[in-house]
């Protein structure tokens, strides 16, 4: 492989880490399920695309905006510091991502379409000022919660989700927000980034956000039937045990395994919520 092949090979590896790649593909598989849950039929593509172009934009807005702050931690750990991707084609690739977005939207309907571009406004808030405020689970709550509402108002007749829906998307996005701070909190404080999480610290933080994952497990689990079925209640319990996971990884002093133990908690409640054979609309 010559040279220049293989600087585009690890430029393009950069930029895929540079979206956030594990949480993007989980959320998108999310939209999808809840997608699938609803029988959209071919709307279902619609929504995975808008929902994956929403989460590229995100994750490449949030790495370009701060890549100074980066640089000045020395965080090698993110691709633009570590000079495996150049600043200008995240910044390129993130305004491809949410110019794409919009007519991918629009597919569902202008309803679903506003929905939608309002979480991901949400997010991109969370990546210019949000995440340094008292109010930085606010977005993560409000664009998850908003997931389940996009996918049913695209259906004939524009129906809302059931509330249960809606609470235990937002609640799990609020919980994902408390763990995905966990691993970086000390090098937020750093870089004068005092969200909620960074202000709470680690064991609070981590026991809000167990809590919040383990209450939106419960409403998926038993708000849509009083008698789940024993495979319902099968992922349910291996939910938990993952949750459980993320707890000891924090206080084990492993606390890079609590993103990616949140990330399988959450594919699996997707999962769940296929399993459980409930339609949302």
């Amino acid at each position: 492989m010559c040279q220049t092949s293989r600087a585009r090979v690890g430029s393009t590896i950069g930029l895929l880490q540079a979206c956030h790649l594990p949480p993007t593909v989980a959320v998108t598989a999310i939209a999808t399920a809840l997608a699938i849950a609803t029988h959209r039929g071919a709307g279902i593509a619609a929504v995975t695309f808008a929902v994956g172009a929403g989460q590229l934009a995100v994750g490449w807005s949030n790495d370009y905006i701060d890549r100074d702050a980066d640089t000045r931690a020395g965080r090698l750990d993110k691709p633009i510091v570590a000079g495996r991707v150049n600043a200008d084609t995240v910044r390129r690739g993130a305004i491809v991502a949410l110019v794409a977005c919009v007519p991918l939207s629009f597919l569902s309907g202008w309803r679903a379409a506003g929905v939608h571009l309002a979480a991901v406004g949400a997010a991109l808030a969370y990546n210019l000022w949000l995440k340094r405020s008292l109010a930085s689970p606010l977005p993560y709550a409000l664009a998850f919660g908003a997931l389940p509402v996009f996918v049913t108002l695209g259906l004939p007749g524009h129906p809302m989700p059931p509330l249960w829906a809606v609470a235990a998307s937002g609640t799990f996005g609020g919980g994902a927000h408390f763990v995905n701070t966990l691993d970086d909190i000390e090098d937020d404080r750093l870089q004068n980034v005092r969200g909620l999480p960074q202000r709470l610290g680690v064991g609070v933080s981590l026991g809000v956000g167990a809590s919040l994952l383990a209450l939106a497990t419960c409403i998926l689990t038993f708000s849509p039937t009083r008698s789940p079925s024993a495979l319902v209640l099968t992922l349910f319990f291996a939910t938990i045990a993952i949750l459980v996971g993320v707890v000891l990884s924090v206080a084990t002093n492993h606390i890079a395994f609590a993103w990616p133990l949140t990330i399988a908690s959450a594919v699996i409640a997707a999962v769940l919520l296929l399993a459980s054979g409930t339609s949302l609309a």
